[in-house]
């Protein structure tokens, strides 16, 4: 490319003339000259993306506003948001997202709205930083979450699933089993008692 005049050519990048409406930190802002500085904002709400949140997520490290909203999401929450080190606002609500919220997300301190309601989130809420800034408002909606602040503030053992494996299905197989062979070999041995008492006494009688 060969620039003709330099001093002619002035071209201004830092805004164009048009009107957006962007939603973040759970507010509409409306733009009607968007700065370059606004742009690296993602709003991917109310579309019908199904599947996990990819890891590559984690590689936008400048981004200030992620928005993933009523989709058909699911999985688990993507450990990878912990390196969005300057995120200060992440929206995944109404999804149909399951399991824990990642411990590391509280590493997050530009975080100042988070929003996880009305997905399917189980486990403790987890503490520290930003998350004890947080409302009840940002958790609603999962009946499995526990932990502040949250009505069941401490999780105790229900921030834990209780799964049963294998290993102890066969223990508690077996300890009935034994208990049932003992309840029979006591059932045999007392009514052979009682049968064997019965014969002592007619002959002692005779």
């Amino acid at each position: 490319m060969k620039v003709i005049d330099e001093q002619k050519i002035q071209v201004d990048f830092s805004a164009y003339d048009d009107s957006l409406t962007i939603t973040m930190k759970g507010s509409d802002l409306a733009f009607v000259q968007v700065l370059t500085s606004k742009t690296s904002i993602i709003n991917l709400s109310r579309n019908r993306f199904e599947g996990h949140i990819p890891n590559i997520i984690g590689d936008l490290v400048g981004l200030p506003s992620l928005n993933l909203s009523h989709n058909g999401l699911e999985g688990n929450i993507s450990a990878s948001l912990q390196h969005l080190s300057v995120l200060e606002s992440l929206d995944l609500s109404s999804n149909k997202i399951s399991e824990g919220i990642p411990p590391l997300l509280a590493s997050l301190t530009f975080l100042e709205v988070l929003n996880l309601s009305h997905d399917h989130l189980v486990g403790c809420i987890p503490k520290g930083k930003q998350f004890d800034a947080f409302e009840n408002s940002s958790y609603q909606g999962n009946d499995g979450l526990c932990g502040f602040p949250l009505s069941k503030d401490s999780c105790g053992d229900a921030g834990v699933p209780q799964v049963t494996t294998p290993v102890e299905l066969d223990q508690e197989e077996e300890g009935d089993s034994a208990m049932i062979s003992w309840q029979v070999v006591l059932m045999g041995y007392g009514c052979g008692l009682v049968i064997g008492l019965s014969i002592i006494c007619i002959m002692l009688s005779t």
